[in-house]
């Protein structure tokens, strides 16, 4: 096997691999995105009822429900980020193939 055909066979698998981890990714997002739905709803409701309530524990609630929110928002910011550098690495690679 030639070289330029050593190259573009292992450009095209890195390439099938990059379109799977993407397509991973992409899935992992959408379930993230469900659940910050459900958790963004419990921490406003939690909230509500902290300040209703005016207790120790509602208040205790309210910021455990916030901490796990911010928890489900940094995995998610962390999913895009990884989403997009998977996208460039594709386009690099389809770079490669072209010259």
């Amino acid at each position: 096997m030639s070289a330029p055909n050593f190259t573009v066979r292992f450009v095209e698998r890195r390439l099938r691999r990059g379109t799977q981890t993407i397509r991973e990714l992409q899935e992992e997002l959408r379930i993230t995105n469900d659940q910050l739905e459900f958790i963004l709803d419990d921490a406003r409701d939690k909230e509500v009822r902290a300040m209703v309530a005016e207790t120790p524990n509602a208040a205790l609630e309210h910021h455990e429900a916030q901490r796990h929110l911010e928890v489900i928002q940094r995995h998610r910011d962390y999913l895009v980020e990884a989403i997009a550098a998977n996208q460039i690495h594709q386009d690099q690679l389809l770079d490669r193939l072209a010259n």
